[in-house]
Protein backbone atom coordinates (compact mmCIF):
# COMPACT_ATOMS: atom_id res chain seq x y z
CA UNK A 1 0.00 0.00 0.00
CA UNK A 2 1.08 3.70 -0.96
CA UNK A 3 1.74 6.36 1.60
CA UNK A 4 0.01 9.04 1.65
CA UNK A 5 3.09 11.27 0.41
CA UNK A 6 3.65 8.82 -2.42
CA UNK A 7 -0.19 9.14 -3.36
CA UNK A 8 0.30 12.80 -3.31
CA UNK A 9 3.57 12.77 -5.49
CA UNK A 10 1.89 10.44 -7.78
CA UNK A 11 -0.88 12.70 -8.62
CA UNK A 12 1.50 15.93 -9.13
CA UNK A 13 3.37 13.94 -11.54
CA UNK A 14 0.48 12.59 -13.46
CA UNK A 15 -0.78 16.03 -13.38
CA UNK A 16 1.26 18.88 -13.15
CA UNK A 17 -1.41 21.57 -13.52
CA UNK A 18 -2.72 20.34 -10.17
CA UNK A 19 0.56 21.70 -8.46
CA UNK A 20 -1.13 24.67 -8.38
CA UNK A 21 -4.41 24.28 -6.64
CA UNK A 22 -2.62 22.42 -4.31
CA UNK A 23 0.08 25.06 -3.08
CA UNK A 24 -2.67 27.76 -3.52
CA UNK A 25 -4.89 25.21 -0.79
CA UNK A 26 -1.77 25.25 1.71
CA UNK A 27 -1.09 29.05 0.78
CA UNK A 28 -4.75 29.54 2.07
CA UNK A 29 -4.23 27.89 5.18
CA UNK A 30 -0.69 29.28 6.84
CA UNK A 31 -2.52 31.69 9.52
CA UNK A 32 -3.98 28.18 10.69
CA UNK A 33 -2.41 26.44 13.37
CA UNK A 34 -0.04 23.80 11.41
CA UNK A 35 -0.54 25.63 8.11
CA UNK A 36 3.25 26.37 7.89
CA UNK A 37 4.55 23.04 8.41
CA UNK A 38 1.70 21.70 5.96
CA UNK A 39 2.84 24.65 3.31
CA UNK A 40 5.82 23.30 3.36
CA UNK A 41 5.07 20.03 3.09
CA UNK A 42 2.73 20.67 0.30
CA UNK A 43 5.87 22.17 -1.65
CA UNK A 44 8.33 19.33 -0.58
CA UNK A 45 5.06 17.31 -2.60
CA UNK A 46 5.53 19.39 -5.56
CA UNK A 47 9.59 19.76 -5.62
CA UNK A 48 9.50 15.73 -5.36
CA UNK A 49 6.82 15.80 -8.44
CA UNK A 50 9.09 17.97 -10.37
CA UNK A 51 12.14 15.78 -10.37
CA UNK A 52 12.89 15.30 -6.48
CA UNK A 53 15.39 18.30 -4.31
CA UNK A 54 18.80 17.62 -6.28
CA UNK A 55 16.84 18.17 -9.60
CA UNK A 56 14.64 21.55 -8.16
CA UNK A 57 17.67 22.77 -5.85
CA UNK A 58 20.15 22.94 -9.17
CA UNK A 59 16.99 24.89 -10.77
CA UNK A 60 16.85 26.91 -8.03
CA UNK A 61 20.61 27.54 -7.37
CA UNK A 62 20.73 25.73 -3.57
CA UNK A 63 22.44 22.73 -2.28
CA UNK A 64 19.95 19.88 -2.01
CA UNK A 65 21.11 19.77 1.98
CA UNK A 66 19.85 23.56 1.75
CA UNK A 67 17.00 22.71 0.18
CA UNK A 68 16.32 19.81 2.56
CA UNK A 69 16.62 21.68 5.60
CA UNK A 70 14.48 24.48 4.16
CA UNK A 71 11.69 22.31 3.44
CA UNK A 72 12.07 20.23 6.63
CA UNK A 73 8.68 20.33 9.21
CA UNK A 74 11.15 22.44 11.33
CA UNK A 75 12.70 24.55 7.82
CA UNK A 76 12.50 28.47 8.46
CA UNK A 77 13.37 29.20 4.78
CA UNK A 78 13.87 32.95 3.59
CA UNK A 79 11.59 34.89 1.51
CA UNK A 80 14.37 34.38 -0.96
CA UNK A 81 14.62 30.53 -0.81
CA UNK A 82 10.70 29.85 -1.03
CA UNK A 83 10.64 32.54 -4.45
CA UNK A 84 13.79 30.17 -6.13
CA UNK A 85 12.07 27.03 -5.30
CA UNK A 86 8.60 27.75 -6.58
CA UNK A 87 9.69 29.11 -9.42
CA UNK A 88 11.92 26.00 -10.05
CA UNK A 89 8.53 24.22 -9.97
CA UNK A 90 7.62 26.47 -12.66
CA UNK A 91 5.62 28.34 -10.76
CA UNK A 92 5.20 32.09 -8.84
CA UNK A 93 3.99 33.17 -5.78
CA UNK A 94 1.36 34.98 -7.74
CA UNK A 95 -0.10 31.99 -8.73
CA UNK A 96 -0.98 31.27 -5.27
CA UNK A 97 -2.40 34.26 -4.60
CA UNK A 98 -5.34 34.18 -7.37
CA UNK A 99 -8.55 32.83 -7.34
CA UNK A 100 -9.04 29.46 -9.47
CA UNK A 101 -10.32 29.84 -12.62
Amino acid sequence: MKSHDDAVITMLREDPDMAVDYLRTAFDELDEEGGETAFLMALRHVVEAQGGMAVVAERAKLSRESLYRALSPKGNPTLRTMTAVIKATGLHFHDLTRQAS
